[in-house]
């Protein structure tokens, strides 16, 4: 039944990596098959509709819906700016005037007569998407984006917040299991992912932001922690999209855990290095992972790009992501094919491992996801 469980996080010192760069809306492509391109280059453009805005000439005049339309300036199909004169009345032999004036920039789309309503349509917004890794262009979807590919090495968090952003790597602690404070952070970490160790205190997450560090990459946070950074509580949905000047990825979990010793490791290996991150997560179906990808000059070998299988098998590596042993690493020792019925009254398929720290484990198998090599 190995075959069967699903895998989890990634951690891989040299993996070959697809994204796909999509526009929201179908626009037009600026790349072809085969190009190279850097995280910056921009692949695809679009315009973005702007809101039609109403504007209720009729009311704001105090007349019929009729008598308004004769007395508009525009017609549909015209530019107009903010302040415009769209209509005005005379009364009282011309001494009182009542204007009508445009609060909006854009192009008159709609004049109703049955309502004496004006619409007008913002301007477009542009959308740009960028290569986010540097790579080459594998395929062209004509119209909406495009798949980059590299190889590289890729570390997947457990969860994190905020958007894509590319920087050089920088280790500021010496160890897995350092708490990285704003003692660790100078000036010259501007621009950079900053990886620390077992968690982030609240005062390193201010100084990060405040010098313009890209990134902060650890092991795990306090929840508490999390919600001061952000300045509300996290919901449930899929993260990304926070307004923070500096995203966050955890590679264990929440807490005070010390980063698994092998992403330290691999994370050190990629000191000074060009890396691109995404703090983007959801947790339920269409799982989304946070990201730290390195992309590398160094050609693989036919056995780097060997698929590993993705089985959960006797000495895969694990982390359990359920209580009580929740962000927990270890390896698998046994695989009971039987039934079990656990605590919770559930009968399911179990797992046996053995924990960093040796100690010996029964957890169920959908309680763990497998750590890729």
């Amino acid at each position: 039944m190995g075959t069967a469980y699903t895998p989890g996080l990634k951690v891989s010192s040299g993996t070959t990596i697809q994204k796909q760069r999509r526009l929201p809306l179908k626009g037009e492509v600026l790349v072809k098959q085969g190009d190279k391109v850097t995280a910056s280059t921009i692949v695809a453009r679009t315009d973005i509709p702007g809101i039609i805005q109403t504007v209720k000439v009729a009311e704001i005049l105090g007349l019929e819906p009729a008598e308004a339309i004769a007395a508009l300036q525009v017609r549909e199909g015209d530019q107009v700016t903010a302040g415009l004169l769209f209509a005005e009345t005379k009364s009282f032999f011309g001494l009182i005037k009542t204007e009508c004036k445009t609060p909006f920039s854009g192009t008159i789309e709609l004049i109703s007569p049955a309502t004496g309503h004006v619409g007008v349509r913002q301007p477009s917004k542009p959308v740009e998407i960028s290569a986010y890794i540097n790579g080459t262009i594998a395929e062209v979807l004509p119209d909406e984006g495009v798949v980059v590919e590299t190889y590289g090495a890729l570390v997947q968090g457990i969860f994190g917040v905020g958007g894509e952003r590319m920087g050089k790597l920088r280790v500021a602690v010496s160890s897995a299991d350092e708490v990285l404070t704003s003692d660790h952070i100078t000036d010259d970490h501007a621009g950079s992912v900053i990886v620390g160790g077992s968690g982030a205190a609240p005062d390193a997450l201010r100084k990060a932001s405040d010098i313009g560090a890209v990134g902060v990459v650890v092991g795990a946070i306090i929840d508490l922690d999390l919600v001061e950074y952000l300045g509300h509580d996290i919901g449930v949905a899929i993260t990304g999209h926070e307004p923070i000047n500096t995203t966050l990825i955890l590679t264990e979990g929440f807490g005070s855990i010390a980063m698994a010793a092998r992403t330290f490791k691999l994370l050190n290996t990629l000191e000074g290095r060009d890396v691109s991150i995404n703090g983007a997560t959801q947790i339920r179906a269409g799982v989304i992972r946070p990201e730290i990808i390195a992309p590398l000059a160094d050609k693989p070998t036919a056995q780097d790009q060997a698929d590993t299988g993705q089985r959960l098998d006797v000495g895969t590596s694990i982390r359990v992501i359920r209580e009580p042993y929740f962000g927990r690493l270890g390896s698998v020792t046994k695989l009971p094919p039987e039934l079990v019925e656990v605590e919770s009254g559930a009968v399911v398929r179990i797992l046996e491992a053995r924990l960093q720290d040796g100690e010996n484990v029964i957890v169920p198998r959908a309680n763990v996801e497998i750590i890729e090599g």
